[in-house]
């Protein structure tokens, strides 16, 4: 990823810009409707300097009375009706523009962080991808509602009036001209200096978030270790730098309103100088002086917002390079295909020499190779971080091999259609996650379409209707965030009920009984049980009571096997795995 702190090269800025405005193509209709719009309050605005000039010079001039300037008052009432509409119409219009764009790239950016999967998830922190996902994506829709549709109207707007105030004076019309490059010359000028500002500001807002993040969920770590009062002070201290970093932002900010501010003024003052002279010497007639004097502050105005609106420019181009940085991550699971396991087939899964890594120079999982066929259930078992996780995860397609490869009734995985596979597989962890939501709805994300009658046979097979019956309302219960509300035990049999719901032919379980205590556990093993005939289970086990109930075992040590074979069969022999059984009855004891 990009430094967010030197400033953006002009390549990558411009690439950056290519890359916003590529989605602006999405949405070129209403942006040109919402120009259109724009550009008519333009006129409006010009129609009604016109008419308050003739109304003054009517009143003020030639002696007339209200009666005779009412046709041009109620032409003033119609004009600013008509504005108010054009202007809500524009407003309506460009934030439809915007929000579409935003609701696009929010997809693209959520789409792309399920492609990445776990493996990508793991290590990436949640409050950055939140921040990129949320605050990201909203400065991307200002870009859209304000700053495309600004400039565009900053050009034509000005260029409506001039076609008016020339005819009537046309030395106005050249202060106008030649004072106006001066507002966007000098917004761009300090906008340079804010543009670093701006990308610091948004890294640490990522940051400030991903920590804050951290900091609740580790909350009762912290509280454990009367730790919570430090991490409250360090939060505040990343709050404070980011107090100060928007301060700079906003100082740089209103120095560019300021000095936009100044140069409009002047301009203006200069065109009401000329007229005032022309007036008194008796060079110019004062209905037209006094309508290219009403007209001179709005020529300038479009230009102004757009020196607000270039802020947001800023902040876009600091949001997309973290947005683009994110998209540009391969996908590690990209490569799937079409193609279809038949229905009834015998199912075998072979590793062949599959080698991986989750960096290029880091390989965790050396060519390994093993085969299961349908009805078995095999354990792997090994110390931690020797890769048996790993392992499931690839045999999920939650990554590709790197070398080797893993076939499935002899059609490598990667070949296979990826909605299909997923349906024939399915994934218990050891930490399920529950959404906000109803227990109802937590258990049809396994199948949408289950019927109560199946929903019930699954929290019967999963061991967990009978809890299930004592909640006052049933499935129609509602649960907090990863489950709040329920045990470990609990979560682990809904979690379980939906593995039996899926009804996949597949199974990994990976330590679906670690952290639960011994009449939870031995429940889940139960339900474990019941669930593998017919189907292969792959195991990832460190307990000894569902290691007796597989039928082979695969012993992981470094990203190899280094034993496989019977359970009894291993223990007769004196093996490594015999060792670690020796250590589970133990800690079992």
């Amino acid at each position: 990823m990009p430094s967010h702190s030197a400033p953006i090269d002009r390549a990558t800025g411009k690439a950056l810009d290519a890359w916003l405005r590529g989605f602006a193509a999405r949405v070129r209709v209403p942006l040109s409707a919402a120009v259109a719009a724009g550009t008519l309050g333009g006129l409006l605005i010009v129609a009604q300097a016109w008419l308050l000039a003739r109304v003054v010079d009517g009143v003020a001039m030639r002696g007339l009375g209200l009666d005779g300037c009412w046709p041009w008052l109620v032409g003033l009432l119609a004009v600013f009706a008509g504005r108010a509409a054009v202007s809500a119409l524009t407003d309506a219009i460009a934030f439809e523009a915007g929000a579409r764009v935003a609701l696009d790239v929010r997809a693209t950016v959520i789409d792309h962080i399920a492609a990445l999967g776990p493996c990508f998830t793991r290590g990436a922190r949640t409050g950055e991808l939140a921040t990129a996902a949320v605050d990201g994506v909203e400065n991307l829709r200002r870009y859209y509602d304000g700053y495309l549709p600004g400039t565009a109207l900053a050009a034509a707007v000005p260029v409506a009036i001039l076609a008016f105030v020339v005819p009537q004076d046309w030395i106005s019309g050249a202060v106008m001209v030649l004072t106006a490059p001066l507002i966007p010359l000098f917004m761009v000028l300090i906008g340079k200096g804010a543009e670093a500002l701006n990308r610091r500001q948004w890294r640490q807002l990522a940051r400030m978030s991903a920590q804050f993040f951290d900091t609740i969920e580790g909350l009762t770590t912290l509280k454990l270790f009367d730790a919570s009062r430090r991490e409250v002070e360090v939060v505040a201290a990343t709050a404070e730098d980011y107090r100060l970093r928007t301060m700079a932002v906003l100082r740089v900010a209103f120095l560019s309103s300021l000095m936009l501010e100044f140069f409009a003024t002047v301009s203006i003052a200069m065109v009401a100088v000329y007229v005032g002279f022309r007036l008194y010497f008796g060079e110019m007639h004062f209905l037209p002086g006094f309508f290219v004097l009403l007209l001179a502050p709005e020529f300038f105005r479009p230009l102004r917002n757009m020196g607000t609106q270039y802020h947001a420019r800023m902040e876009a181009i600091g949001s997309a390079e973290a947005i683009v940085a994110l998209l540009g991550t391969e996908p590690p699971a990209a490569a799937w295909g079409d193609a279809e396991l038949p229905t009834g087939a015998p199912l075998e899964i072979v590793f062949e020499t599959v080698s991986f890594g989750y960096a290029p120079d880091a390989p965790v999982i050396h060519d390994v190779g093993f085969r299961i066929a349908r009805g078995e259930r095999v354990a792997l078992v090994g110390p931690s971080g020797a890769g048996k996780t790993t392992l499931g995860q690839l045999l999920l397609g939650f990554a590709q091999p790197d070398a080797g490869r893993i076939a499935i009734d002899g059609l490598d995985l990667r070949t296979l259609s990826r909605a299909a596979w997923l349906r024939r597989v399915a994934w218990l962890p050891q930490r399920p996650t529950l959404f906000h939501g109803t227990l109802r709805g937590n258990l049809l994300l396994a199948r949408p379409d289950a019927t109560p009658a199946e929903l019930d046979r699954a929290l019967a097979a999963a061991g967990a209707d009978a809890f299930i019956a004592a909640l006052p309302h049933g499935l129609d219960t509602a649960v907090g965030d990863r489950g709040q509300g329920l045990s470990g035990g609990e979560i682990q049999r809904i979690a379980l009920a939906r593995v039996f719901l899926a009804d996949a032919d597949i199974v990994v379980l990976d330590e679906a009984s670690a952290g639960l205590d011994a009449d939870t556990a031995a429940l889940v093993t139960r339900s474990i049980a019941a669930l593998s005939p017919g189907r292969i289970v792959l195991v990832i086990a460190h307990r000894l009571d569902t290691i007796r109930e597989v039928d082979r075992v695969l012993v992981i040590e470094d990203g190899r096997v280094v034993e496989r074979g019977r359970p009894g069969e291993l223990m007769a022999r004196g093996s490594r795995f015999a060792g670690m059984v020796g250590i589970l009855e133990g800690a079992d004891a």
